[in-house]
């Protein structure tokens, strides 16, 4: 029994696993706790801060498109006012623009 023991101390020790992350072609070496955020992120969303350092990029904000109606030189006429039932197509009607957020 002393002999395993004794060939379990001279074992050498385990080495520290390295936890690496590739960035716009390039590794940089990382903590796990930076790796697992990388990995939920994903590689792509994250650029270069210095040599040594990522970041994560500003994510954008999606822009809405909506149509609105509004007063043309050429557009709908409505029954009533009732945008359900346009009569005819005329001048100093109303059409339907898109709008940008």
């Amino acid at each position: 029994m002393s002999e395993i023991l004794k060939a379990l101390q001279d074992l050498p020790p385990v080495p520290k696993k390295v936890h690496t992350v590739t960035i716009q072609g390039q590794s940089l070496v990382v903590s796990l706790e930076k790796k697992l955020e990388v990995m939920k992120n994903g590689e792509d969303a994250y650029t270069w801060k210095s040599p040594t350092e990522i970041m994560l990029k500003p994510k954008t904000k999606p822009k809405t498109q909506y149509p609105i109606l509004k007063k043309a030189t050429k557009g709908y006429l409505f029954q009533d006012g009732d945008i359900h039932w346009p009569n005819a197509v005329a001048e100093g009607g109303e059409t339907w623009l898109i709008e940008q957020e």
